[in-house]
């Protein structure tokens, strides 16, 4: 039987290395084990693969699919569709905030980030699982 406490995986999406690195060794601070993607596709097989408990999605992923696609493909999986993603984003526009829920994804992260803030975030939208 799976402990309670187990470490929860996070996967963070984002096609800057070092926004995904800052974010990455802010979250493995607090516990976390995390895992990256720089590309809409590979966060798909990746979510596929490793089932993470979250998903920070940047939105705007350069060439072939972007992050809105990208949680629409996690959404439609049924072995995925469970995953809390949270749209990465610099935007603030009400349009932007809409498709990306549209999409699939519960909530938001800003960039730049609050590295105080984004770990207490996320344990927030683990707990709701």
């Amino acid at each position: 039987m799976e402990s309670i406490e187990r470490t929860r995986k996070i996967m963070v999406v984002d096609d800057n290395d070092d926004g995904r690195r800052l974010v990455s060794k802010v979250l493995k601070m607090h516990g976390y084990q995390v895992t990256g993607a720089a590309k809409g596709e590979e966060a798909v097989v990746k979510a596929q693969s490793e089932l993470p408990d979250l998903i920070l999605m940047d939105i705007r992923l350069p060439g072939g699919i972007d992050g809105l696609e990208a949680t629409r493909r996690i959404k439609a999986e049924p072995e995925t569709a469970k995953i809390t993603i949270l749209a990465l984003t610099a935007s603030v526009r009400p349009e932007d905030m809409q498709l990306a829920l549209d999409a699939g994804c519960s909530g938001f992260a800003h960039k730049p980030i609050d590295i105080d803030e984004l770990p207490k975030q996320i344990a927030e939208y683990i707990a709701r699982k």
